[in-house]
């Protein structure tokens, strides 16, 4: 069978060959133990990774440390040309998008679309390296000025999770780096390549700008590592997407220190569906929503809540669509699903599938495990349709699989809203409608509680414009667009006398 290119890949990405494996540290600092990778696509090794013991982690903080002191007197805009080099580079990675699915298992189109986020953060951090803008305030006492200005924060410790390998790390890296911080990297262990093979390519564009290598620094190894990083007190801010339980953890923990965190939590997201919803913009929406990345994104649709007048129809649509997809090797373009990432993700789909029937869930599309040419590696599932209620305690949960429940909501539209937002999560919602009058009540106060609402488009996929992140479980954090720039630095309020006189605020007297 093929192998698509990936030695290839490997190699350009400066990656030893598939069969005798890869062996990389993290800054050349790393001595612990191995992490080998494996390939949910074909059950092959990729490579191997030395994970970072105290020591190893200890020599990487000194080095990013020692760069922050430099790189924040660096002029911003100059820091925006070291991300527009690395955006640029990025542009010449099409070896990148194949190690992503090849590593994690998602379509080579969302692989490649993965970097292409990578490319626009970048593009978008330039613009703003110029645009970190403070303010003047009024003041109430004569001759004095206010102003409000932003300084680097420091060392920025970043957390990803296995299913947005490189992405994420981007969306941190890049804002970071032109507010003038550096950063600590500890890329999920399901995936380490990818973060190996980033750490590559912006260190060749630190070398060729004679910069300190100490501005990306990687840490691999498990949440031991992870948690070198949350009790560090050098580390202002801790930036960390995974599961709520691993948010409660870290959130937790910083805080204890006074520190800040940044938490991209799990979802548990739906698409409310109308009557006067166009199939034509519902199907592809609410099928990609679920099956994209085989329902590993926290932004994948878990609930289609739809209106009574239309369930049978919109059922029978999605139903039928599901018979079309087609499911196998992601980097065969002519498949529409992946793998699960590993055998612990095959049975926790397998448990929820279970749980579900026993809670009285109706299985309209049957779910189970792949078996055959194509499938050896033992991790491809077939996407399930699951009639449920909303109170089930599964549905209640963020399932990291291709599991979707429908269920039927009747009356106005309020009610479809308040099963919406009836579950923990609040990360992202969507509604398929064309009255007007429907969309404005999503999106008012008392519509979606989730950080992401959408009308008449899925759940699934954002732009690097807005500012992505959730509410409730989800954590509360924001990244990417917008003014998520600022979690990156810290505030500075500024009051300048330029008269003869003292006078206080407040009008208050101190005569001597």
């Amino acid at each position: 069978m093929t192998d698509f290119g990936i030695k290839e890949a490997l190699a350009e990405l400066g990656l030893k060959d598939i069969n005798n494996g890869t062996s990389t540290g993290s800054n050349n600092f790393s001595n612990g133990e191995i992490i080998e990778s494996f390939s949910p696509v074909d059950g092959k090794l990729i490579g191997k990774v030395v994970t970072s013991t105290r020591e190893d982690y200890e020599k990487v903080m000194e080095a990013a440390t020692k760069a922050f002191l430099s790189f924040r007197n660096m002029p911003a805009p100059q820091r925006g040309e070291i991300v527009r080099q690395f955006g640029n580079k990025l542009r010449e990675k099409e070896a990148l998008g194949k190690l992503v699915s090849y590593e994690m298992g998602k379509s080579y189109q969302e692989g490649l679309g993965e970097v292409q986020e990578m490319i626009d953060i970048c593009d978008f951090a330039v613009g703003l390296s110029r645009q970190l803008n403070g303010q003047t305030i009024p003041s109430e006492r004569p001759g004095h000025v206010m102003r409000e200005q932003w300084h680097p924060i420091g060392v920025v410790g970043i957390i990803s999770a296995f299913n947005f390998p490189v992405a994420v790390w981007a969306w941190n890296t890049a804002l970071a780096w032109i507010c003038g911080d550096v950063c600590v990297w500890k890329a999920s262990e399901k995936a380490p390549l990818c973060s190996v093979a980033c750490q590559n390519i912006i260190a060749e564009i630190l070398k060729d700008n004679n910069l300190p290598e100490g501005i990306s620094c990687i840490i691999n190894g498990d949440y031991k590592v992870g948690e070198m990083m949350t009790t560090d007190t050098r580390i202002p801010l801790v930036s960390a997407t995974g599961s709520t339980r691993m948010g409660r953890i870290v959130g937790a923990t910083v805080a204890q220190r006074f520190g800040k965190s940044l938490l991209e939590l799990g979802g548990n997201n739906a698409i409310i569906i109308t009557p006067t919803a166009d199939l034509k913009v519902v199907v592809p929406g609410a099928v990609f929503g679920a099956v994209g990345t085989c329902g590993q994104r926290c932004t994948s649709t878990r609930r289609l809540i739809i209106h009574e007048s239309v369930y049978d129809k919109v059922r029978d649509a999605i139903v039928g669509a599901y018979g079309q997809i087609k499911i196998g090797n992601p980097l065969d373009e002519t498949k529409h699903v992946g793998p699960l990432i590993d055998h612990d993700a095959v049975n926790t789909y397998l448990a929820a599938i279970e749980k579900a029937k026993a809670e009285g869930g109706n299985v309209l599309v049957e779910g189970g495990v792949l078996e055959g040419e194509g499938y050896e590696s033992g991790c491809y599932v077939k996407p399930a349709i699951i009639e449920a209620e909303n109170h089930f305690e599964i549905v209640q949960h963020e399932t990291f699989a291709p599991i979707l429940y429908l269920m039927k909501y009747s009356g106005e539209v309020e009610n479809a809203i308040e099963k919406q937002n009836g579950v923990a999560q609040g990360l992202s919602s969507a509604i398929m409608t064309n009255e007007m009058k429907e969309a404005e009540k999503f999106l008012s106060y008392a519509g979606s509680d989730c950080g992401i609402a959408n009308v008449n488009i899925g759940t699934s996929g954002a732009e690097i414009g807005g500012a992505f992140g959730g509410e409730k479980e989800t954590g509360g954090g924001r990244e990417s667009g917008s003014d998520a720039w600022k979690v990156y630095m810290r505030r500075q309020t500024n009051t300048v006398n330029y008269s003869d006189e003292l006078p206080l605020a407040q009008g208050i007297k101190f005569d001597l």
